[in-house]
């Protein structure tokens, strides 16, 4: 589907309302927005949430990333250190 926006003087964007219908978004939604290879994308925190979730569903539920990811570093500055 493909729809003319305008950029008002302010930079404001009316979401035409076909549009909002089709993505479900409605008044009061949270939306972030962020840059892809030049593109701006606007998606409900909602369904962020869910694709994070999915992607790291099969991880087990006692393991946490941010340890992970401290061991890992300390791992490395260690490396550093005795290079």
């Amino acid at each position: 589907m493909f729809v003319e926006v305008h950029l008002s003087s302010q930079g404001r964007l009316v979401i035409p309302a076909s549009l909002r219908k089709s993505l479900g978004f409605e008044p009061g939604d949270i939306l972030i927005a962020h840059l892809e290879e030049g593109r701006l994308i606007l998606e409900k925190q909602e369904t962020i949430k869910r694709r994070l979730k999915a992607r790291f569903s099969q991880l087990p539920k006692d393991m946490s990333l941010a340890d992970e990811l401290v061991a890992e570093r300390r791992e490395e500055t260690n490396r550093e250190e005795t290079a």
